[in-house]
């Protein structure tokens, strides 16, 4: 039966689904496929738990789509990933290594649980992601990496940054979608950045940026990034979008996570006519709601856009001095207090419009759960695959 063997797909889902320690199918499988080809190892950086865990969350969330029977979304998601796995260098004799190591864990990983079902489920979804992965970077006429110059580096909170570059050629991509960046102070180190304003024909590219405890590509980004350093970025990921015929629309955004949200909406002010917006803009205090001044500016001349700013806490800290106010003019709706999940689901389940969230993994986890416990339909929440 393979991919219509749901039991089968099951086992398959649940290994990685697992927690990624130094001991499980994931470990076991860099540490084969390394011991395997050597030179591998040379694609990745010194610490391997991003990519581990990268790997296991893209892989669960893979065969969790094949196992409620939706094709299109991991197809076009992992279409996407093997355009943009050019970056590292990866060629076709990768994927079938890849797909020949990770076969072989498996079946040594799941042992007494590993049947004849399970193992005709294994191949067929390996063969597909193999296939769709190598097919697109096979396919892809465009460059494998795009390369930018730092131009400025504005640091607007203790933790927050805007970055904006000038690339060498520009980078076609849609409002919404996410990149990987390389940084010189981290070298082989990739971190997912959404850029916060529609693709520029000039090669102009800006990003939002906060420093992640114990991240380290994110804290140098916004501790140590100067102008004239040279980033490289990947082929554009993600397919969050705005319907402008599928009516009303509720954006939900914390922190840098307004990013995307914002270009997509700088996007939609080229057209006269929008479907209503209302985003919940959220930060921990007041001054972390860094982009309200840019905001207030798009909503008084864009009738079909409201505000709400939420913060957890009341009021800002001492170290707030230190950085721009950003208190915007009078005109966007007064700022909620507390948590951004309960202060959006405060005023209902929103089912009638599209759903966006992005932010940190907690809280686009939250977020979602509670408009789904709220009565909003799932299938009305978007939000990127690797995001929560």
């Amino acid at each position: 039966m393979g991919l219509d063997d749901r039991d089968a797909l099951r086992v398959l889902h649940d290994a990685f689904a697992a927690p990624c320690d130094a001991s499980g199918v994931v470990a076991q499988f860099f540490n084969r496929w390394f011991g395997t080809d050597p030179s591998v190892r040379d694609l990745f950086p010194a610490d391997l738990s991003p990519q581990r865990d990268a790997f296991a969350h893209a892989m669960s969330w893979v065969l969790g789509e094949f196992l409620a029977h939706r094709a299109q979304p991991p197809v076009s998601f992992l279409a996407q990933l093997g355009r943009d796995h050019r970056k590292y260098g990866v060629t076709q004799r990768h994927y079938q290594s890849v797909g020949q190591v990770l076969l072989v864990t498996l079946r040594e990983a799941l042992a007494d649980r590993w049947t004849a079902a399970v193992d005709e489920a294994a191949r067929e979804a390996l063969n597909l992601i193999i296939g769709v992965m190598g097919g697109a970077a096979d396919a892809e006429e465009g460059p494998a990496w795009w390369d930018g110059t730092v131009i400025e580096h504005l640091r607007v909170s203790r933790d927050i940054a805007v970055i904006r570059l000038q690339l060498d050629q520009p980078m076609p991509y849609h409002p919404g979608q996410y990149v990987k960046v390389e940084v010189p102070q981290c070298p082989r180190s990739w971190r997912y950045l959404s850029p916060s304003i529609p693709a520029d024909e000039t090669g102009a590219i800006e990003f939002h940026v906060r420093a992640v405890p114990a991240g380290l590509v994110s804290t140098a980004i916004v501790n140590e990034t100067r102008p004239g350093d040279r980033w490289r970025l990947s082929s554009p990921l993600g397919g969050l979008h705005v319907d402008r015929g599928g009516g009303d629309v509720l954006m939900v955004a914390g922190s840098t996570g307004l990013a995307p949200l914002r270009s997509m909406i700088m996007d939609l002010t080229r057209w006269g006519e929008n479907p209503r917006v209302h985003l919940f803009f959220g930060g921990r205090y007041p001054c972390e709601l860094y982009d309200l001044p840019t905001l207030w500016q798009i909503a008084a001349h864009n009738p079909w856009l409201s505000v709400t700013p939420v913060s957890e806490y009341p009021r800002d800290p001492d170290w707030s001095a230190d950085y721009p106010d950003v208190t915007p003019p009078r005109g966007l709706h007064l700022r909620q207090t507390g948590r951004l999940a309960d202060v959006v689901t405060r005023y209902g389940n929103w089912g009638d419009r599209q759903i966006l969230v992005c932010g940190g993994p907690e809280m686009t986890r939250a977020t979602v759960a509670a408009l789904i416990a709220k009565g909003t339909p799932p299938q009305r929440i978007q939000h990127d695959p690797l995001s929560a």
